[in-house]
C-alpha cells in the first residue's frame, strides 16, 4: 500500500489526512503544534462541517521525531506556511523514496522551492481550495466538506509528467481534482485570488464575506487582484481557469479578478469564515503576506510597474504583525488612503 504523509497538519492537513484515511489508506500526519499532536493522539482529528461531524484516529508524529522515523514515504504532501517550504522539504528528503513525490498543496509560488531541494523528478504543484479553521487543537472546523472543496495538480517538469494521476487519485478522497498543464500559471491565479481576498479582508479584522460586503472595500479587494493579474502576465503565465471555471468562462471578455471572487464567494466560503491570514494573527503567528501580496509587488516591480495596492496592504499587514495595529474595520480607511484610492 502506499505510504502517505502530510507534513503540516493544520485545519487543512488534518481534514485531507483524515479524508485519505477513512478511505483505507496509509496515513501519517506530521505536525509541529504539540498540543495538536497530544490531541490527535488522545483523541483523533474531529472535523465538522455544515452538515456532519466526525471523529477520525490517525497516525501523528511531531517534527522532533522526524529524525528517528526510518521507513520512507511514496507520497508526502506538504500542508506548511508558503514561508516554511525550503526547510521542510529538506527535514522529509531523507524519508522521500527515490522515486516518491513531494506535493506542494499550499498557498504561494512554492513550486521551485521544493524542486530545489529533492529535484523536479520527485515534485508536483498543487492548487487547494478548502475552507476550513482550526483554533483548538485536534479540531477542525471545515466550512467546505469534499463536495465542495477543489484541488488542481500538475508537474513542475517533464521529469514527472504522466504522474499527475497518481497523487489526483488520492486527492479525490479529499475533494473535486483537476490535472493541470502550467502548474506555475494555475498556482499563479490561486496567487491573483489569494491577494484579492486573504489579506485585504484580515486586515479588517472581518470574515471574508463581511469584507467583501462593504462597497470600498470590494473595489479596493478587486484592484489588488487586477495588479496580481497584471504581474503573471508580465512574468509570462497565462490564465488558465480555476475553482471548477472553464476555459470558456476565463476567455468570456469580463472582468476575470470579479469573476475569481464571485466564484470563490459563492461556491466555497461560508458566512463566518475567516481567512488563513486572520486565523494568523489570531494565534500571534506571521503570516504569509510576503508569499501573497509581497509577491506580486515584487514582480511588478522587477517589471518596471508599481503596485499601489498591494504595497499598501503589506504595509499595513506590517503594522499588525508589529503591534502597530489591530486588525478591525477601522483600517479601511488608512488602506483606502494608502493605496491613494481615497
Amino acid at each position: 500500500m502506499t505510504r502517505i504523509a502530510v507534513l503540516g497538519a493544520g485545519a487543512n492537513g488534518a481534514s485531507i489526512g483524515a479524508d485519505l484515511t477513512i478511505a483505507g489508506l496509509d496515513v501519517t500526519l506530521i505536525e509541529q503544534w504539540p498540543a495538536h499532536v497530544e490531541a490527535i493522539r488522545a483523541n483523533g482529528v474531529v472535523i465538522n462541517t455544515p452538515t456532519e461531524s466526525y471523529h477520525t484516529p490517525i497516525r501523528v508524529h511531531h517534527l522532533c521525531e522526524v529524525a528517528t522515523l526510518r521507513e520512507p514515504y511514496d507520497v508526502v504532501f506538504t500542508l506548511v506556511k508558503a514561508y516554511d517550504s525550503r526547510w521542510a522539504a529538506e527535514l522529509i528528503k531523507p524519508l522521500l523514496r527515490h522515486d516518491g513525490l513531494l506535493v506542494g498543496v499550499q498557498n504561494g509560488m512554492t513550486v521551485d522551492d521544493i524542486t530545489d531541494v529533492v529535484g523536479q523528478e520527485r515534485t508536483l504543484g498543487c492548487v487547494i481550495e478548502i475552507s476550513s479553521m482550526m483554533f483548538e487543537p485536534g479540531i477542525v472546523e471545515r466550512h467546505s466538506g469534499k463536495e465542495r472543496s477543489w484541488f488542481a495538480v500538475g508537474s513542475a517538469s517533464p521529469s514527472t509528467s504522466g504522474r499527475e494521476e497518481e497523487v489526483a487519485a488520492l486527492l479525490r478522497n479529499a475533494g473535486k481534482v483537476e490535472v493541470v498543464d502550467d502548474i506555475r500559471s494555475t498556482k499563479w491565479m490561486k496567487l491573483v485570488s489569494n491577494s484579492t481576498t486573504l489579506v485585504t479582508t484580515a486586515i479588517l479584522g472581518l470574515p471574508m464575506l463581511d469584507a467583501a460586503s462593504i462597497p470600498e472595500m470590494r473595489e479596493l479587494m478587486l484592484r489588488s487582484g487586477r495588479e496580481a493579474l497584471k504581474a503573471g502576465r508580465l512574468q509570462g503565465l497565462s490564465a488558465p481557469p480555476i475553482f471548477g471555471l472553464t476555459q470558456s468562462d476565463i476567455d468570456g471578455g469580463g472582468d476575470l479578478v470579479e469573476l475569481l471572487l464571485e466564484t470563490l464567494l459563492a461556491g466555497f466560503v461560508m458566512p463566518n469564515t475567516k481567512t488563513t491570514i486572520l486565523q494568523d494573527w489570531m494565534k500571534g503567528r506571521r503570516s504569509e503576506v510576503g508569499d501573497i501580496n509581497g509577491r506580486v509587488v515584487s514582480a511588478l516591480h522587477s517589471h518596471g510597474s508599481a503596485a499601489p495596492v498591494n504595497s499598501s496592504i503589506v504595509k499595513l499587514a506590517g503594522q499588525i504583525e508589529s503591534g502597530e495595529l489591530e486588525p478591525g474595520p477601522n483600517n479601511l480607511a488608512l488602506l483606502l488612503a494608502a493605496s491613494g484610492s481615497s
